[in-house]
């Protein structure tokens, strides 16, 4: 991008869970929430669970002696999952159903993350999230989000995920390439990052393999630009960062 381009406008921090789980000689699942149609963001679409990074993320990433951006991120992440799909990713030990229901119902009444663990008996453990992407869009929109990805196993012993209802209506698991044909066949929605993402993910043949690989690329924020590409306006991405598709034309490109 050219050096003296103007500065990006202020982004609202997030972050998102990719959640892997294993089947059975198969690729791997992912579990997918789909947006409610009126939401301003990305409405309709298919998404991975995740959503804004709150100040409570961060007080509560400086009482863990970790008060910066990344740590609150993880924080972010795991509170996401557990308000929007019912999901224990990331605590330790796992909580009893009883005791993750209380935490859950506590969340959605607007009880501090840190207090709700402590009354499940539960603690955070932040290494079960590994760090994948980071995407910041720069186009024309009411709402920018700078975002990081994680990737996580789903625990053997977790409950069944519950859609919350609110800013999502229906949550299933599918491999990243079952999500794929379906947008290719008009059946869902994707935006431009997500399938930027499923289509990395999409070669991993487990969760194992999907961390390798982003421990084998660097961890820079993708800001998606416009170009001309054999007389065809193009939105591209990096080609080092490990995504085998890097542009797709304007015409056919979903963005939030």
């Amino acid at each position: 991008m050219d050096d003296d381009a103007p500065p990006l406008t202020p982004a609202i921090p997030a972050a998102t869970l990719v959640i892997f789980r294993e089947t059975d000689g198969g690729k791997p699942e992912l579990l997918m929430v789909e947006r409610a149609k009126a939401m301003a963001f990305a409405g309709g679409a298919l998404v991975f669970p995740g959503g804004r990074v709150d100040p409570g993320d961060h007080a509560l990433a400086a009482v863990l002696g970790a008060p910066d951006d990344e740590t609150a991120a993880r924080i972010a992440a795991i509170r996401e999952t557990i308000e929007e799909a019912g999901l224990p990713i990331g605590l330790s030990p796992m909580p009893s159903p009883a005791a993750f229901e209380a935490l859950r119902a506590a969340l959605h009444a607007g009880t501090a993350l840190g207090e709700a663990l402590a009354a499940a008996d539960t603690d955070l453990d932040l290494a079960a999230l590994a760090y994948f992407a980071r995407w910041r869009p720069a186009h024309a929109h009411a709402r920018i989000f700078d975002t990081r990805f994680y990737l996580a196993r789903l625990p053997a012993n977790a409950p069944a995920p519950r859609v919350d209802a609110t800013e999502n209506v229906r949550l299933f698991w599918a491999t990243a390439t079952q999500v794929l044909a379906d947008a290719d066949a008009g059946r869902a929605t994707i935006i431009f990052p997500t399938r930027r993402n499923l289509e990395r993910l999409a070669r991993f043949a487990d969760v194992d393999a999907a961390i390798a690989d982003a421990r084998a690329h660097p961890i820079r924020t993708v800001t998606p630009w416009t170009e001309i590409r054999d007389g065809v306006e193009h939105l591209c991405i990096p080609d080092d960062l490990g995504y085998p598709i890097t542009s797709e034309p304007m015409t056919e490109a979903v963005r939030g």
